[in-house]
């Protein structure tokens, strides 16, 4: 048949498979219960301390509806205090008169809420400090961020330390740059420094605050005290951790608000209202927008992240809208641990779950996700005539057993660990690199101890194939970047050249993590392609900025005791126990977005504070389950595909066809490069050859990352040049199509696995019955009756019969439906 014919053909049963696969179906009716609880008040902080003259504190009160909405009532709010004289009130905040305790009393519609103060030190008025009080205002004003004297060469021939992560040399570069230019200590309001921020001489970074503001009087006073630098032995205590209230609201209809306050914890035990220097943010400006102030202005319906930067650290709150009026009834929430914790999520937003999929839906899709291949047509009629009620958790432990789940997993772990032959990794080892990946999967080896024989492999890169993580990358550097990354989800990169702006890492952090590798020895085995892998039991990593030898240091969890041991085998005990607060979220939330199509952290390696979890609880829950199973990825396939969140159609309804981070509705998933191809190879029946495999393998068996085929490209393979998740796409491209349309990608293997006409001639079956065969093969599904009828005529319209069959078989294969996991 003509291409013309063919790809016209192929649009029109697409189209149709499409209306079949991706449908909408109506939202149920629903309607609202009455409320049968009375409303809640919540006030924050949940105490109050002032530790001088120049403290302040500002609080909100928020009420909590029956429904879930969440409401601002600070200014319908009657305030007292229980003990006067202690402490005045100015709008929403507290400022100290005298030390001593007292309690702020909220009282709101008969409810009382009684709020701890204490005051301390209210007559002392401590100097301005430079790092305290001055890099704040720098900070918060934007004047260096990475547009502004953060960049690297700074701007208008003013440079500062890029979220000043180097508080000294600005010091120095304020001061003492210029001369009496940029600071006047003679005539203060004179200085540079001062009038440009002030706007009162041309600043091409514009106004940033005027002349009655906090932020004024506090630069103000300290080039009146002779902009002072901080005592070497009197250095201000250091932020160790910034709290961020209310921890969640819920608004209801555009326009609604909430402010929100940040309070700021330092070692020394004070506390400090840092509301006016925070930096907000919101990652989704369409639902929500933030003020300079912390003041929330719903917009759309939609879910959004409020983020406040204070000096390294990095909080933040969710915020749900709502649509003003909705009417919801909840639905009764069935299935396992996740369904309650999604269903939970559902509910706060208002979302209706899509319908439980069909036995044929479930079993392509868990098939796919779980072996990479397509059910057999054996399979599926033995699936189909099935009636035992758990006939969905008997085919997954089935396919758990095949050895193709082992090759899966071994396949990602190999792009992840950048497994490919180079100019300094020979193909062999990267042919026992992988080997040793895939042996690992199939013998159930739990993913902690897998991970910790890695870290800490030594001897040669043949007789101990691990140890080709550390050939492979070489840099000390980029070593302990690959591990977090990978193996914790966490992206460490930004650190090291300055503080990470959106999370909470800093060059001290970067560079102490990266002393655990800086002791890797390597040499050249008698093999010269081989190479040795050993500790040295010496070498550091030095500071960039300070030039200071580094500590090892835990991410996030201290000095590490490395005296007399082998630093890898520290970092890996870390890394893998049970309590590490970041390895078995993280490879929890990878097996998830291998089946559900998004992680709950998206995307799934680059964990952070400003990029959080959809559903917090989930993700908590999943890495906690992975512990309890002893790091056994199986227990946990078992638990997913189990749920009603894994099970529930595609089909959307009016209410969830937008949602695409609560698995409301299951989300069509193209199928990634290597099980493409390897289902092309299924259905057809055709082979292929890889290098070192024989002929027939599977594209997921390729241990050598350089071993590719145009099909492979096409399609997204991974090159494996870095560690990154998103290296393998499955986004759906215009030269896919095309490659699938006009290449022998499907025609050519039609003709050389020759089903069709095994069909025909061998087993005697007609037009019908092929159609209905090559449906179940390819779609695992029989053809709706107008399906059926439009083919038989287009068969009837061809050359001859086995040439138009041939046709409908090329078309079901450029469909969506077959190249989608659906």
């Amino acid at each position: 048949m003509p291409y013309p014919i063919r790809l016209s053909f192929s649009l029109v049963l697409t189209g149709l498979m499409a209306a079949v696969a991706f449908g909408v179906e109506p939202e149920a009716s629903v309607a609202t219960p009455p409320p049968s609880e009375p409303p809640q008040v919540a006030v924050y902080p949940p105490s109050i301390q002032l530790g001088s003259a120049r403290d302040f504190q500002s609080f909100v009160a928020v009420m909590s509806r029956p429904d879930g909405v969440t409401l601002d009532v600070t200014e319908q709010t009657t305030w007292t205090l229980a003990k006067e004289g202690l402490v005045k009130r100015e709008g929403n905040q507290l400022l100290p008169l005298a030390d001593g305790e007292t309690e702020l009393i909220a009282s709101y519609q008969g409810t009382e809420v009684r709020i701890p103060v204490k005051v301390s030190n209210a007559t002392a008025r401590p100097a301005i400090s430079f790092k305290k009080d001055v890099m704040p205002v720098l900070t918060r004003s934007g004047c260096n961020t990475g547009s502004c004297h953060g960049a690297a060469r700074g701007k208008d021939g003013f440079r500062l330390s890029l979220f000043g992560f180097d508080p000294d040399g600005d010091y120095h570069r304020v001061t003492r740059e210029i001369g009496a230019r940029r600071i006047n200590l003679a005539v203060p309001t004179d200085s540079l420094f001062l009038k440009k921020a002030a706007g009162s001489v041309p600043h091409s970074g514009g106004k940033l605050f005027g002349e009655d503001s906090d932020y004024y009087a506090t630069l103000l006073e300290w080039l009146q005290n002779g902009a002072p630098q901080d005592p070497a032995d009197a250095q201000p205590p250091a932020v160790t951790s910034v709290d961020f209230y209310p921890p969640q609201a819920v608004l209801e209809g555009e326009n609604a608000s909430q402010r929100f306050v940040a309070v700021a914890n330092y070692a020394d035990g004070t506390t400090r209202d840092v509301s006016r220097l925070a930096a907000f943010s919101t990652n989704n400006p369409t639902s929500t927008e933030v003020d300079a102030y912390g003041g929330v202005k719903a917009g759309a319906r939609g879910e959004a992240f409020i983020m406040a930067r204070f000096d390294t650290h990095t909080v933040g709150s969710q915020v749900l809208v709502l649509p003003k009026g909705l009417q919801y009834t909840a639905p009764p929430v069935t299935g396992n641990y996740i369904d309650e914790l999604v269903g939970k999520k559902m509910q706060q937003l208002r979302l209706l779950p899509s319908e439980i999929c069909s036995d044929e839906e479930y079993l392509r899709r868990v098939t796919i996700d779980i072996t990479g291949l397509l059910p057999t047509p054996e399979e599926y009629h033995a699936f189909m005539n099935d009636n035992a009620p758990d006939k969905r958790a008997a085919l997954v432990e089935r396919l758990l057993g095949r050895k193709e789940f082992s090759e899966i997993w071994a396949m990602k772990f190999a792009q992840l660990l950048m497994i490919k032959s180079s100019n300094q990794v020979s193909y062999k080892s990267a042919f026992l690199y992988a080997n040793w990946l895939t042996d690992k999967f199939a013998r159930n080896v739990p993913v902690d101890e897998m991970v910790r024989e890695l870290l800490t492999a030594e001897g040669g890169t043949f007789s101990s194939p691990a140890t080709n993580f550390y050939e492979i990358e070489r840099d000390t550097l980029k070593t302990a970047e690959n591990v977090a990354q990978v193996f914790m989800g966490i992206r460490t990169q930004c650190a090291q050249c300055h503080n990470h702006p959106f999370d909470r890492w800093t060059m001290d952090d970067y560079y102490g993590f990266a002393s655990f590798f800086s002791q890797i020895g390597r040499k050249t085995a008698e093999d010269y392609r081989e190479r040795i892998i050993y500790d040295r039991r010496g070498g550091d990593v030095k500071h960039p900025v300070s030039g200071a030898v580094m500590t090892p240091t835990f991410l996030g969890d201290g000095a590490a005791q490395t005296s007399g041991k082998d630093r890898r085998a520290v970092v890996a005990e870390w890394l893998t126990d049970p309590e590490n607060p970041y390895f078995a979220k993280s490879m929890a939330n990878r097996v998830w977005a291998h089946f559900l199509g998004v992680g709950i952290v998206d995307p799934v390696d680059d964990i952070r504070i400003s990029n959080p979890p959809s559903n917090p609880e989930l993700f908590e829950t999943l890495g906690d389950k992975l512990v309890e199973y002893k790091f056994d990825f199986r227990q946990l396939v078992r638990d997913i595909c189990a749920s009603e969140a894994y099970q529930r159609s595609v089909v959307a309804n009016e209410s969830n066809v937008d949602d695409t981070r609560n698995y409301t509705h299951a989300l069509p998933r193209r199928i990634p490069a290597e099980s493409m191809l390897d289902v092309v190879c299924q259905v057809t029946e055709a082979k292929d050859k890889f290098r070192g495999l024989p002929l027939g393998a599977r594209a997921v068996q390729i241990a050598d990352g350089r071993t590719s085929t145009y099909f492979l490209t096409t399609f997204g393979r991974s090159p494996r040049d870095t560690v990154c998740d998103c290296e393998a796409t499955t986004d759906p491209s215009l030269s896919q199509a095309l490659h699938l349309l006009n290449g022998s990608a499907i025609s050519g293997k039609i003709g050389q696995g020759k089903v069709v006409e095994r069909m025909i001639k061998d087993e005697g079956l007609n037009a019908e019955q092929v159609i209905e065969r090559l449906y179940i093969r390819c779609l695992s599904r029989y053809p709706t009756d107008e399906e059926k009828k439009n083919l038989l005529v287009s068969v009837g319209e061809a050359a001859n019969e086995q040439q138009g069959l041939e046709d409908v078989f090329w078309a079901v294969m450029n469909s969506r439906e077959f190249v989608f996991n659906h």
